[in-house]
């Protein structure tokens, strides 16, 4: 009876092999190429070019493809941006698979997630479908694009599911994206586009925005023709406006954790999207010590070139001494205190100089020089860069700098913030 037994068994777990192998064999004959997945989505990815329209010069190259039957190519907004802060001076050309061009206009844009929407005025032989179920991690990926326009090319990569404690949804996908793939799509092997490529990090550690976001702002564009392009940067300042409270409503508030350093208690890490570092200076050569806290955001916005919104990073630096006098360390302090200004990008044609107050401010347990500077966004009036500096005062052997720099706020989210900051700074007894 147990000599038959096992031969049952033995048959049944031999015939769950096999079938296992011959699905697997089956899987292997009805899975496409790379090849094949090229040549049957291609012809519906594009190249973008926007064009200075004076001297008919290439200013930027980007990729796209047909999302819809009508002509909508859905791209990143970076892709498009200088038309979108100067309409006046350029154009969007497109370049189809098979060479043929026309211009594109804009019908809408989220500058939040790095979305654009084009239309083309022709015909279009076909369009790429979203995937709107979910996706295993590990599923094969394929990303089509124009890379330094050399040409379409095709990546193969994993998905590798969104990122985590992140302010803004992004696949992460293992391929290696390049300048001018971004806006392109990546699809599964059945040519559902699961995200479209925006940004790299090089090593193989590429993004993608969520093709949910695209589906969502198709949805806003099936009933425009063609927008007015003096509406666009106003456009843009409301939705950088509307966003500031999804991140900063909140932020060093009583419920910020705080990290101790000397006699001092610090915030830290105020949300799940912020990173933050660590690090101390320790040599026997020099006579003093000096320990760092470093936080900031991973996200932000793309507003141009030279700007950008949703960073927020905070500094601190801890200077303190055993063996130099109260002369030499207020010395060493106040270097300390005029070094380590923040770099923020921007031109003066989009923003203006800086601007600063200086006052001394009475916080929980002791005083505090403070130092605000803002300039204000030429083309987006209502939003500000901001820095605000702060030194500890009285101390004979210790002493605390504290930055917090702020990108694309409005002044009343400056000040807000920066009252909670100085707030957040105690002596601890």
């Amino acid at each position: 009876m147990k000599r038959k037994l096992f031969f049952v068994l033995a048959f049944f777990w031999l015939n769950a092999f096999l079938w296992a192998q011959l699905g697997f064999a089956q899987a292997q004959l009805t899975s496409p190429t790379t090849a094949e997945i090229f040549k049957q989505f291609s012809e519906q990815v594009v190249k973008i070019e926007v064009v200075e329209s004076g001297s008919g010069a290439k200013a930027s190259v980007g990729s796209g493809f047909f999302a819809t039957e009508r002509g909508q190519i859905v791209t990143n907004y970076h892709v498009v941006s200088k038309l979108i802060h100067s309409p006046d001076r350029y154009r969007i050309d497109i370049v189809a698979a098979s060479g043929q061009m026309g211009q594109a206009a804009v019908l809408a844009f989220d500058v939040i997630y790095d979305l654009a929407v084009l239309r083309i005025d022709r015909s279009v032989k076909g369009f790429l479908k979203f995937e709107t179920t979910p996706v295993a991690q590990g599923t094969r990926l394929y990303s089509l694009g124009h890379p330094q326009d050399l040409g379409l090319t095709i990546v193969e990569g994993t998905y590798n599911g969104l990122l985590q404690h992140s302010l803004y949804p992004k696949v992460h996908f293992t391929g290696s994206l390049n300048p001018g793939m971004s806006g392109g799509p990546t699809v599964t092997h059945a040519g559902k586009v699961v995200g479209i490529n925006v940004a790299t990090e090089g090593e193989q550690i590429s993004f993608l925005v969520p093709a949910a976001r695209a589906l969502s702002l198709l949805e806003k564009t099936a009933n425009i023709e063609k927008p007015s392009t003096a509406n666009f940067l106003a456009e843009v300042g409301r939705q950088i406006q509307a966003n500031q409270a999804r991140y900063l409503d909140g932020m060093f508030s009583n419920t910020t954790p705080s990290v101790t350093l000397g006699p001092y208690s610090l915030p830290t890490k105020p949300a799940d999207f912020f990173r933050c570092w660590a690090d101390a200076l320790r040599r026997k050569e020099l006579p003093y010590v000096v320990i760092s806290h470093d936080c900031s955001t991973d996200d932000y916005i793309f507003v141009s070139s030279e700007q950008s919104s949703g960073i927020v990073r905070f500094y601190h630096q801890l200077l303190s001494t055993e063996e130099l006098n109260p002369a030499r360390f207020f010395t060493l302090y106040s270097s300390q205190v005029q070094a380590g200004n923040v770099a923020l990008f921007g031109n003066e044609e989009e923003v203006t100089p800086f601007r600063c107050l200086t006052r001394n401010l009475q916080t929980q347990g002791g005083k505090l020089k403070g130092v605000l500077c803002a300039r204000q966004y030429v083309k987006l009036p209502g939003l500000y860069d901001a820095v605000f500096r702060g030194a500890t005062l009285g101390a004979r052997n210790v002493g605390l700098v504290t930055t917090l720099s702020l990108s694309g706020v409005s002044f009343e989210n400056i000040q807000t913030l920066t009252r909670r900051y100085g707030e957040a700074i105690r002596w601890r007894r």
